[in-house]
């Protein structure tokens, strides 16, 4: 009997230690690693997982074999929410489908946000009990910052919950009522419900997948739901830190806790990335979002508004298709039209929309100027740096000016006129550098027989206001050292 309770003893010593070492194994992991090396193992390990529930589970048609690399190639895609594809995703089954919505789940920012920061709040939770004595428990620092992050730590799962109940809910409603809608579904052989959290989880995660091979093209006609999966792409991206700043705020005035008004005030010091102090700071936000939205939904209107893509949408339908492309060119991807179809202006313009970090915003700052009586000439500087936009962004916005004003040559002469080449002589001139890729009679898809190969530059065949848009950026070009310190009030992050 004494046997087996000493053994009994030993065997619960073990589990013990063993509990600890690896608790201490875990903890050293999380948090004496750099923050890249753990995510990147942990796509890498869902990414797996997803790969291997995608191989065992049966496909719509089962003479079709996937290939291991394209099977990965889509595990990858949905955990890392980027929606590059390589199946056409009818393919999958509502099973397969299933797990692609995990994986996005799993792989999205709100998500893996909520992890860091439970990871970050065990922390500070430790180290508070290191450091804590009997008389300054409630005023220990990082037992301080522990509660205020458990705090934000439920809201945001609140907030998670929310919408994507909500979203649910409304698309849900939306195909019920709209008998057109459900048959479109009902033909590609796609379940209502797993259509709807599908569509719910990858607009929320900004990843784009959507469970028909168009992607959106055939729903550009169904103006209301494009508007709620427009809400999702904004909730959980480009506005979730002003969307989670007013539910704080709104949680704030109700319940009356002070551990909210803490957390507005970022007392977790920047633990939490997501959330910005201050209200500026989330107007701002807002303010930039709606302007790169609106900048691009003018654009969109006029370049495309009698497009083949748009045939047969009346005007409403065309703005709302206007407003989802350019909600969708940031970071989410899901699309109403055939983008090799659009001009090279647009393509330009969502090339840089989807260069930018979500959170870009133009937050205004001022610079010091050296001299004590230079406040008239501080002044001027601040304004004038404020309003003018990193060079970068100038020679966008160049490149879209030019596939503007060169349309025509570009529709008639892709080969000569690509994006490439017009990219090419903007920087060449910016850079007042003169490389020139010139001008090829041979590259011209209808030959002309009075064209002449000569030894001018590609701008040479340009119109002439590209001509004269080219002559502003060779002067920009050359007194662009006058403009070093511009962008600075663009914080991308």
């Amino acid at each position: 009997m004494n046997f087996f309770v000493s053994l009994h003893k030993r065997i619960t010593s073990l589990h013990r230690n063993l509990s600890i070492n690896i608790s201490f194994l875990c903890y050293y992991i999380f948090v004496k690693l750099h923050p890249f090396w753990i995510q990147l193992f942990y796509f890498i390990l869902i990414s797996s997982i997803g790969f291997l529930f995608l191989k065992l589970l049966p496909n719509k048609h089962s003479s079709l074999k996937l290939s291991n690399l394209d099977v990965f190639f889509m595990a990858v895609s949905a955990s890392t929410v980027s929606s590059m594809s390589t199946i056409e995703m009818e393919v999958f089954s509502n099973v397969q489908l299933l797990v692609l919505t995990l994986l996005m789940l799993l792989g999205g920012e709100v998500f893996v946000s909520m992890l860091t920061l439970h990871v970050n709040n065990k922390y500070f939770l430790k180290q508070s009990q290191k450091t804590n004595n009997i008389i300054s428990l409630t005023t220990n620092s990082e037992y301080l910052k522990s509660k205020y992050m458990r705090y934000l730590l439920h809201v945001i799962l609140a907030y998670f919950i929310l919408i994507h109940a909500s979203g649910y809910a409304m698309i849900i409603a939306y195909v019920s009522l709209i008998p057109s809608a459900r048959r479109v579904l009902h033909g590609k052989g796609l379940n209502v419900h797993t259509f709807t959290i599908f569509s719910v989880v990858s607009s929320f995660t900004n990843c784009g997948f959507i469970p028909t091979n168009e992607n959106m093209i055939v729903f550009k006609k169904y103006s209301g739901f494009l508007l709620m999966i427009i809400t999702l792409v904004l909730t959980g991206n480009t506005l979730f830190p002003a969307c989670l700043s007013f539910l704080i705020w709104i949680l704030e005035r109700i319940t009356r806790r002070e551990e909210f008004g803490y957390i507005l005030k970022d007392k977790t010091n920047g633990v939490f990335a997501h959330l910005f102090p201050g209200l500026h700071s989330v107007l701002m936000l807002a303010l930039t979002v709606a302007g790169f939205i609106v900048i691009q939904m003018i654009l969109f209107c006029c370049m495309e508004w009698s497009s083949e893509g748009l045939e047969g949408l009346n005007a409403y339908q065309k703005l709302v298709g206007a407003l989802f492309q350019s909600v969708n060119s940031r970071h989410a991807g899901e699309s109403i039209v055939d983008l090799s179809t659009i001009s090279p202006a647009i393509l330009v313009l969502y090339l840089v929309m989807m260069y930018l970090p979500p959170y870009t915003c133009f937050l205004p700052a001022e610079r010091e100027v050296d001299g004590e009586d230079d406040d008239a000439n501080k002044g001027k500087l601040n304004l004038i740096e404020n309003l003018m936009f990193s060079q970068v962004a100038n020679l966008s916005i160049f490149t879209i000016m030019i596939c503007i004003t060169e349309r025509k040559s570009i529709s008639h002469d892709p080969l000569n006129f690509n994006v490439l080449n017009i990219a090419t002589e903007i920087i060449s001139a910016y850079g007042n550098v003169g490389f020139s890729t010139g001008y090829s009679c041979e590259r011209q898809l209808k030959p002309d027989p009075n064209c002449k190969d000569s030894w001018v530059g590609f701008s040479g065949r340009w119109s002439t206001k590209g001509k004269l848009i080219l002559i502003f950026i060779m002067f920009f070009g050359r007194l662009k050292k006058f403009s070093m310190h511009a962008g600075k009030a663009w914080k991308l992050c």
